[in-house]
């Protein structure tokens, strides 16, 4: 067992690893040459502090019999004790856990590089600060068995703060993925933008590797800003070619929000990136004709709710820190037209 200490919250813990018994930086275990049900893959980057907590969750699974499964943990570049940590679970992990490293920065190019190493016909994803619950590898199994055509889904995201939530919070929840569309299952309606997070979206692989492009066009998080739009991509590429994208209910996780993500400054960032997205996620699910009716569309729109945002809040003096985010998405989904991805 590592040395994991909790002190207080759950996000309130530190890892002990004595270094005389670490393998050296740099081993790598290949992937596994046996098909298998699920591949859970965990993209991370500097997550040698947060990742304890996803690998015990999943470590303390309550499993159907014979269920074949694996974890791969894929390694954005990180620049702490990332590889340290996960040689140092592979010696005692349950089931197969191997390490890649994926030496292209960004969240998309981690995404694809799990699919390519993955052996399971699902690949269920899970972001280091994401902790499953104990049923959620048996939920994931039951629902995709239950529904075939789903090319990807997903389930609710419940969030556990660093600091209080501002007034009107669930308003601009899903810019930090956290999500709860009711206990019913329901398709997404892709075409109109509406689709979960890539935060513990599951995906069936023949689906991606059918309907995906290799080269991912929304990159997402790089050069050190805060972008969106990549977890979307995919699952137009999927939606677009036929597959269903399901919300799953019962399939469960719990995201850790540290108290900096609810600062103004990030979450106004947060806010237009992901408004920044918008124009180039519905190229990809309409044909090149409707284009330019989708950027008067865009661009209307949006001078239309920056207008009446401004007079119920900004003129009323009732602005706060949930309208100025919702005016900063408007921003964003206005300008995006006319940036590059």
């Amino acid at each position: 067992m590592l040395g994991v200490k909790f002190t207080g919250d759950i996000d309130q813990y530190r890892l002990v690893i004595p270094r005389e018994h670490l393998p050296p930086v740099g081993t790598r275990i290949a992937k596994s040459t046996e098909a298998m049900d699920i591949t859970v893959a965990i993209p991370t980057y500097n997550g040698a502090e947060r990742l304890p907590l996803v690998l015990e969750a999943l470590r303390s699974q309550a499993l159907p019999q014979n269920l074949s499964w694996e974890v791969c943990a894929i390694d954005n570049n990180s620049r702490d004790r990332t590889a340290e940590l996960i040689q140092r679970y592979q010696q005692e992990f349950p089931v197969g856990l191997y390490y890649h490293l994926e030496p292209e920065q960004g969240a998309a190019f981690a995404r694809h590089r799990a699919i390519q190493v993955a052996a399971g016909q699902w690949v269920a994803f899970l972001d280091d600060d994401n902790i499953p619950a104990i049923d959620w590898l048996s939920r994931v199994w039951q629902f995709a068995q239950d529904h075939p055509q789903a090319g990807a889904f997903n389930g609710k995201i419940l969030g556990q703060f660093g600091a209080a939530l501002p007034e009107g919070f669930d308003r601009i929840q899903n810019y930090l993925a956290i999500r709860d569309h009711g206990e019913h299952p329901r398709q997404f309606q892709a075409q109109n933008l509406q689709l979960p997070p890539g935060a513990g979206l599951v995906v069936q692989r023949s689906a991606w590797l059918a309907t995906v492009p290799k080269v991912p066009k929304i990159l997402g998080n790089r050069a050190g800003r805060i972008a969106r739009g990549e977890d979307y991509e995919p699952l137009l590429y999927m939606h677009r070619a036929g597959w269903q994208i399901w919300y799953a209910p019962a399939v469960c996780i719990t995201h850790m929000i540290p108290a900096e993500r609810l600062a103004r400054p990030y979450l106004e960032a947060l806010a237009r990136s992901c408004g920044l997205a918008t124009y180039g996620l519905l190229k990809i699910c309409h044909p090149p004709r409707s284009w330019p009716w989708l950027l008067a569309r865009t661009v209307l729109g949006n001078l239309r709710r920056i207008g009446q945002h401004w007079w119920r809040y900004k003129l009323r003096g009732k602005s706060s820190l949930v309208t100025d985010c919702e005016l900063e998405f408007f921003w964003g989904s206005l300008l995006s037209p006319f940036v590059r991805s």
